[in-house]
């Protein structure tokens, strides 16, 4: 496909999305299943297009003066390198291609730039968020939101239990791999500009032998921060698909016990396969169901780790859609659930032990705030420091605040609580 097959395509999608309110990583896999001509490169570049329209929504449709997926689509390719003259040639010489520019859309592409729209459109932040954002970073906030618009890097964990990271940068260096900064497991896959697209690595032979995991750095720095040692009782109560219980395994050793659950069953269904790869043998699947399964825990483990439900606020580089599909009632209702997880950990705590509190997240109301409220319910219970040093974060700090601006990282907040002995 040309330039102007793959707009057209786009344009295809966004529109899908729009309508049908759809993820667009659902809308992306129907068109490719509906369009079996378009090979890998093609359905790559499309689906660059269309998150590179999510990620900046807002500075393109102000740019364009429309948020249609055409006005979009157009914006976000011009964005990625090709002039307004090499735009107009592939929309005239290709047909498949959509209609040529309009001259409103060719002043609208050569016009200014982004210097006079308001912070909030700077920032690709939806309005009704902006006080919350802006409050939360301060004087960085448009900057932040930025770099919250821009594509992520690949980073993978090197699993301690199978392989160093310098095996897996041999392994991986024809990808052009490189250290991460702060997480001394971490690998990292630098972001392909324009039409480019990251490798899938999950069809590498060390990935099927549980060399690595794809996870963020800054998730990878969250687990660290936690200091989990070898022989402690470990519960993992929002676990998922596993990817921190994974991480907590290979600092541990696979000595002690991880006791990974879920409230959602369906979110646990990928674990087993993954504890097997990785071969990390100390890590127990709590099941819900009837009764209180996590009764046996309560007041015995030396760790309780919250990676609690949020907005996600922290990794829309990665699912951009989920930045305008945000409200403020679902806002409310993740504050919620982070109450109750924590209210939750509070039981399973022996004295003397200690929760880390995680979201990714940069929301203030998300984060510190909710850890605040918690400590004002629960008396026996202070913000403890993390005792380690990774990169900024200093051993003596209790809460932690990473962002792609500054680390370079998805948005994690990380809390360190302790119960008093």
């Amino acid at each position: 496909m040309r330039l102007g097959g793959r707009l057209a395509a786009a344009i295809e999608v966004l529109q899908d999305i729009e309508t049908r309110h759809r993820p667009a990583a659902e809308a992306l896999k129907d068109w490719g299943t509906a369009h079996r001509f378009a090979g890998s490169g093609d359905r790559a570049a499309i689906g660059n297009l269309v998150f590179d329209c999510l990620r900046k929504r807002r500075s393109l449709a102000w740019r364009m003066g429309s948020d249609k997926p055409r006005a979009l689509a157009l914006a976000a390719v011009e964005g990625c390198g090709p002039s307004v003259e090499q735009i107009e040639q592939a929309l005239a010489g290709d047909p498949h291609a959509p209609e040529g520019l309009s001259e409103a859309e060719r002043a609208a592409l050569t016009g200014d730039n982004l210097d006079q729209a308001p912070d909030d459109v700077r920032a690709d932040i939806p309005e009704w968020l902006w006080p919350s954002f802006s409050a939360s970073l301060g004087e960085n906030a448009v900057a932040e939101g930025a770099a919250l618009a821009e594509r992520a890097a690949l980073d993978l964990r090197a699993n301690r239990l199978k392989c160093g990271r310098d095996k897996l940068l041999k392994a991986l260096a024809r990808f052009g791999a490189q250290p991460t900064a702060l997480s001394p497991d971490g690998v990292r896959i630098a972001a392909p500009p324009g039409d480019g697209r990251l490798p899938n690595v999950q069809a590498e032979p060390g990935f099927q032998k549980g060399w690595f995991e794809v996870q963020d750095e800054g998730s990878q720095v969250a687990a660290l921060l936690s200091g989990a040692k070898a022989g402690e009782q470990v519960a993992d109560i929002c676990a998922g698909s596993g990817g921190k219980s994974l991480a907590l395994a290979a600092m541990m050793d696979n000595k002690g016990q991880v006791h990974a659950y879920d409230a959602d069953r369906h979110r646990l269904k990928n674990i087993f396969a993954r504890l097997k790869r990785a071969g990390a043998r100390n890590v127990q699947v709590v099941s819900p169901g009837a009764g209180d399964p996590l009764k046996p825990l309560e007041g015995r483990m030396d760790l309780v780790f919250v990676d609690a439900p949020c907005s996600g606020s922290g990794v829309w580089r990665r699912r951009p859609d989920a930045k305008w599909r945000l409200t403020r009632d679902q806002l409310a209702a993740r504050i919620a659930e982070q109450e109750a997880v924590l209210d939750e950990a509070a039981r399973l705590v022996r004295p003397g032990g200690r929760i880390l509190y995680v979201t990714c997240s940069v929301l203030a109301e998300e984060n510190a705030a909710r850890v605040t409220a918690f400590l004002e319910r629960h008396a026996g219970f202070a913000a403890a420091p993390f005792g380690e040093a990774i990169g900024r974060v200093a051993a003596d700090e209790s809460f932690c605040q990473l962002t792609p601006l500054r680390d370079s990282t998805d948005g994690f907040f990380v809390a360190n609580i302790e119960r008093s002995p």
